[in-house]
């Protein structure tokens, strides 16, 4: 109750990104690239500035009247404000770390629980991992196996459990990745924004025929889904339950 309460809150509040896991997951990625751009400047040029200031033939007498008296060998520093300039170092880094902390956790916040808070109620689909492919239900009944057909910029709910042993269910290009663990469902969801053909792997190592448990997520124009989807019915894509393989992986006997 209080993680639903608080990205309510952090949703309102504007500063958290919104929209597919792929804009989100720039957003992170952009904050952080321009913080550490800026964090390596300063760094940089205060380690530049200090090295020309103090370099080896500068005059004494130029560094003395832009630095005060420095200190001797042996001979403890003064000055500095009394440690106020320490301080203020280490609050503004404190400010800056505890925000930048508090704000990606919000905005994992919006991932965990992003598919709830689109503007349309997500399409639910149960994806079922085993030696070694992938079989996707749909609400009306209709399964199909390797291949995962959706509508384009809709929110996909996807319950993911394995009939078997451990695997991973993941698509890089839709930023989104799930364990698949037997006699347990996991929730993940993602909104395909173009339509195309994007790949779908295991990430966790499952047996001799891990490297091609692969599938295909395939996002349609909204009105094809339709069509193809009250196609469907209750028929299932499965029709041959006994054939060993496919171009997606092993079915089970």
């Amino acid at each position: 109750m209080f993680e639903v309460d608080t990205l309510h809150a952090v949703l309102q509040s504007g500063l958290v990104p919104r929209g597919t896991r792929v804009e989100v997951f720039d957003a992170i990625f952009d904050v952080f690239l321009a913080l550490g751009t800026i964090v390596g400047v300063i760094v940089i040029g205060y380690m530049l500035y200090n090295g020309y200031k103090y370099r080896e033939g500068a005059e004494l007498e130029e560094v003395k009247k832009a630095d005060g008296d420095r200190p001797t060998l042996g001979e403890l520093p003064t000055g500095g404000g009394g440690g106020r300039k320490l301080f203020l170092s280490f609050a503004l880094s404190t400010i800056v770390v505890v925000s930048l902390v508090l704000w990606t956790y919000a905005t994992l916040l919006y991932v965990e629980g992003g598919a709830e808070a689109q503007p349309q109620d997500p399409i639910d689909v149960e994806v079922v991992g085993f030696q070694f492919g992938w079989k996707f239900n749909y609400e009306n009944g209709h399964q199909e196996v390797g291949t995962l057909r959706v509508p384009e910029d809709r929110a996909i709910r996807l319950n993911v459990t394995s009939e078997d042993v451990f695997h991973n269910f993941g698509a890089p290009g839709l930023r989104m990745k799930t364990d698949a663990i037997p006699g347990q469902r996991t929730t993940t969801w993602f909104i395909g924004e173009k339509t195309g053909t994007y790949e779908a792997k295991c990430y966790e190592l499952c047996g001799v025929g891990h490297s091609a448990m692969n599938a295909d997520i395939v996002v349609m124009e909204p009105e094809a889904y339709e069509e193809w989807y009250e196609g469907t019915g209750n028929a299932s894509d499965v029709t041959n339950a006994s054939a060993r393989v496919t171009g997606h992986g092993v079915l089970p006997a």
